[in-house]
């Protein structure tokens, strides 16, 4: 049986180069057709010429514009810009094609899937939902924010085990998670901004979603509350994030790494190409996680979340942890790919 077609809207942007990088090596998945807007008619090494690296076996690739006319695919990765994702995404879903999106414009739908593999898989049952709901033949997916990833993977050990009451969440968000041209060197030089524009009420909205239970074609919200201060911070890749978490029942440090370390889930189950054998790496020196030193900590590149610096707070329910995640990888393109792969071995990409 040969490979899928994928196509990657939004090619030329940061996230776009990963999606051709791992698409490059995929057992499953082959590159079809790329799209942009300034770079229509290039070949993907021009649109690329000092903003990144193209794999050499699609140099050559003519950048199309974003339409479904004029895309061949089984399937559709978006990285494309919110605005333009609300607007373009339904077009080919439309058409008959399966849409997996890191853009937030469908998120938080009622009838759209928001996934994170290890955890909500059943999410997916939606997708019978919104296609009658919506008349469409195709359909739309869609990941996380790039920084709820890191999180909300640590709370669902955690609200398994013990169950989650509140959390509030500091986050420390490198520059490539704004895009390439997202935040002016002079301004995040030397610099800490505390304040990302539409991030806080992701990071607080998403994580309830995911961890939610579906139920009669509605998703029930988790019970949890959730605070979240993101800040700007001059690191190239990977988001920190510094929690606090109130649990309902007692909990030892032991058993708090525990139920990190052994938390997997339905990829894991499947061996599916992009899965990390251990989504959650414990790290336990005292100044771990570092995004320099862990940001592509595990054994499949920049898909393990890692953990550290676990400790009690004052109160005896309360748990402090630091968590760190590639926001490009994780966060974007290895999820998205890796909520395809789920999609396959599923039935809904035949």
């Amino acid at each position: 049986m040969g490979k899928l077609k994928a196509a990657v809207l939004g090619a030329t942007g940061m996230v776009g180069q990963i999606y051709l990088q791992l698409l490059s090596r995929h057992p499953w998945f082959e590159l079809s057709a790329v799209t942009g807007k300034s770079n229509v008619g290039k070949k993907l090494v021009e649109a690329y010429r000092g903003k990144g690296w193209v794999p050499p076996e699609y140099a050559d690739i003519e950048v199309l514009p974003t339409d479904p006319s004029k895309v061949d695919a089984d399937v559709v990765f978006s990285s494309l810009p919110t605005p333009v994702a609300r607007e373009v995404e339904p077009k080919f879903a439309e058409a008959g094609l399966p849409v997996v999106s890191d853009a937030s414009a469908y998120r938080m739908a009622p009838d759209v899937p928001l996934i994170v593999p290890e955890i909500n898989e059943d999410h997916l049952a939606l997708i019978e939902l919104q296609k009658r709901n919506r008349r469409w033949d195709g359909y739309i997916v869609t990941t996380p924010n790039c920084t709820t990833v890191g999180l909300v993977m640590p709370l669902k050990a955690l609200h398994d085990a013990f169950t989650l009451r509140y959390v509030n969440a500091v986050s420390m968000q490198a520059v490539s998670g704004a895009g390439y041209a997202g935040v002016p060197s002079i301004a995040i030089m030397g610099n800490i901004i505390p304040y990302i524009d539409g991030e806080e009420r992701k990071v607080i909205e998403e994580p309830r979603k995911i961890l939610g239970t579906l139920k009669d074609g509605n998703i029930i919200p988790a019970e949890v509350s959730i605070d979240a201060t993101c800040t700007r911070v001059p690191t190239l890749y990977g988001h920190l994030i510094s929690v606090t978490a109130e649990l309902e029942r007692d909990f030892t440090i032991d058993r708090v790494v525990d139920s990190f370390s052994s938390f997997k889930g339905k990829p894991q189950l499947l061996e599916l190409p992009t899965a990390p054998s251990r989504p959650i790496v414990v790290l336990t020196e005292d100044d771990r996680p570092q995004p320099r030193i862990d940001v592509e900590v595990g054994d499949v590149k920049g898909m393990s979340v890692s953990v550290g610096r676990i400790r009690k707070g004052v109160n005896e329910r309360t748990l402090l942890f630091v968590t760190l995640s590639h926001n490009l990888i994780r966060g974007a393109a290895g999820i998205a790919i890796l909520t395809a792969e789920l999609l396959k071995v599923g039935g809904w990409l035949d």
